[in-house]
């Protein structure tokens, strides 16, 4: 089955080690990465989306994070 993944954070390093991780898990990056202000927080975030094959069928009880 094909997993997708939208992962999110502010503008800090914080975001780019999620992305590594999800790499070194496995994740191939989807598309390009996002950027936008948050208004409300005072911040900018980004994001970017990720995708994985992996054995077994899809049901939405599926933990994306244990992949």
């Amino acid at each position: 089955m094909k997993l997708y993944r939208f992962l999110s954070e502010e503008d800090t390093s914080a975001f780019c080690h999620k992305v590594t991780d999800a790499l070194n898990k496995g994740w191939e990056l989807y598309g390009s990465p996002t950027q936008t202000w948050d208004h409300a927080a005072g911040v900018m975030r980004c994001g970017q989306s990720v995708v994985k094959e992996v054995e077994g069928t899809y049901t939405p009880d599926t933990k994306l994070g244990d992949h």
